[in-house]
């Protein structure tokens, strides 16, 4: 059977019916990453509560994974560079199966610690697969359609953490235990850690069958696409694409997106708890997250419709200013009103990663492959920003630590604006 040209230096070309059928692998890809990073909003309030942990502390599970991104970006980019997208997605899917599997001895040690190393496997492999998708679906398909194409891709990103964390929480919030952690001690406190992440194994080891069964998938479809390798480039000459102020602006919002999201989307659970805002139980807290990332889906569908009429710069640029304006609204009241406006934030969110990333990317065009590589770096901000938001919240409260992703997204409203108009190719 034909296969479709996806050579990273000759662009795309005119979709066929192998690219058609790619893109639903790829649009599979974008559904199973995204969902499971988004379960790492569940483990986390359950993490907090086994292992007695402050706010900061329970960003941890965010930093060892989003450090996935700052370690393994390159090094992935090299690999699809040598072996190409389907082979280097198979990669991917079996370290992430790697990463599940690592949840067994994690729960058998009962140390914070091994989860951390599980979900830092875990991630890698996402970074691996995400690495090959953004670039991959730019290129099924027409060049001047790759935002909308794009962002279209992302809602199915957003389905998978739509659906994951209602069933996380339900698995796993389900049974945070009624016995404090903290009047424990000794061989009997391990014994209950290993009891109660039972059911995140279960639960992780459930996902390693069916990335396994993805895998095998993909394999076996591997010869659909047929590629040239694309000339090398050392790994510091791919950062000087930094210095076009286009690119490097556009790297820098992929840091504070992230970030911001990721930070937002970790604190639901415990701000929705809260006696000032909703009050809920944590299974009732964590059923609301799919509410945010349900929004992003959705807004996803709209934004693809969206960028194909306005200026992407300036569809950006409002995204981000209604974001800054849910911020300062769920930070100043109570009760539902602040509650669902830090929820609503999810269907602003929606186009900004697929907006930003092929922003920042236009005009590449031999370099798209490593422009996509330097920006998978720069999704650590999901390592980093967490962390800082959850040190503002240890001193001063969840909702004044809303602070920190509001000056994020002012830096995404500025980048809009910077990018309104078209890039000039350059080589």
């Amino acid at each position: 059977m034909a296969g479709f040209n996806a050579a990273p230096a000759a662009g795309a070309t005119a979709p066929s019916a192998d690219a058609a059928e790619l893109r639903i692998f790829v649009f599979a890809l974008f559904f199973i990453f995204g969902g499971i990073t988004s379960l790492n909003d569940v483990v986390i309030p359950k993490l907090k509560s086994l292992f007695t942990l402050s706010y900061a502390e329970a960003m941890l599970v965010q930093s060892a994974f989003f450090a996935a991104y700052f370690i393994v970006s390159i090094p992935a980019a090299e690999i699809l560079r040598r072996i190409g997208h389907m082979r280097t997605a198979v990669l991917g899917l079996l370290t992430m199966t790697a990463g599940c599997l690592l949840f067994v001895p994690a729960s058998s040690s009962g140390v914070f610690v091994t989860f951390l190393l599980a979900l830092f496997v875990l991630a890698s492999g996402i970074t691996i697969v995400q690495v090959v998708a953004n670039p991959l679906i730019s290129l099924l398909g027409e060049p001047r359609t790759a935002h909308s194409r794009l962002t279209f891709a992302q809602a199915f990103n957003s389905l998978g953490t739509t659906v994951f964390p209602y069933v996380g929480s339900i698995f796993i919030l389900g049974s945070l235990a009624t016995v404090d952690p903290a009047a424990l001690s000794g061989e009997a406190l391990n014994r209950f850690r290993t009891q109660e992440t039972h059911v995140v194994v279960w639960t992780y080891l459930n996902l390693a069958g069916a990335l396994l069964l993805v895998a095998a998938a993909v394999w076996w479809h591997r010869k659909r696409l047929v590629e040239w390798p694309a000339p090398r480039t050392p790994m510091l000459q791919m950062f000087n694409l930094l210095r076009r102020p286009r690119f490097g602006y556009g790297a820098l919002c992929i840091f504070l997106y992230v970030g911001a999201e990721v930070a937002i989307g970790s604190l639901i659970v415990s701000y929705l708890m809260q006696s000032n805002v909703m009050g809920l139980g944590s299974e009732a807290a964590g059923k609301h997250v799919p509410y945010y990332w349900g929004g992003a889906m959705v807004g996803r569908f709209i934004g693809a419709y969206l960028l194909r009429l306005y200026s992407p710069g300036k569809v950006l640029a409002c995204a981000a200013g209604a974001t800054i304006a849910l911020l300062i609204l769920s930070a100043n009241t109570a009760g539902a009103v602040s509650g669902w406006s830090l929820l609503a934030i999810g269907l602003c969110n929606s186009i900004m990663f697929p907006t930003v990333f092929s922003l920042a990317c236009e005009g590449l065009g031999k370099r798209a492959a490593e422009g996509s590589g330097v920006i998978c770096v720069a999704i650590v901000g999901g390592a980093i920003v967490p962390l800082i938001t959850g040190h503002a919240a240890d001193m001063t409260g969840l909702k004044a630590a809303l602070i920190v992703p509001a000056v994020c997204y002012a830096g995404i409203l500025g980048f809009g604006v910077f990018a309104r108009r078209p890039a000039h190719a350059e080589h």
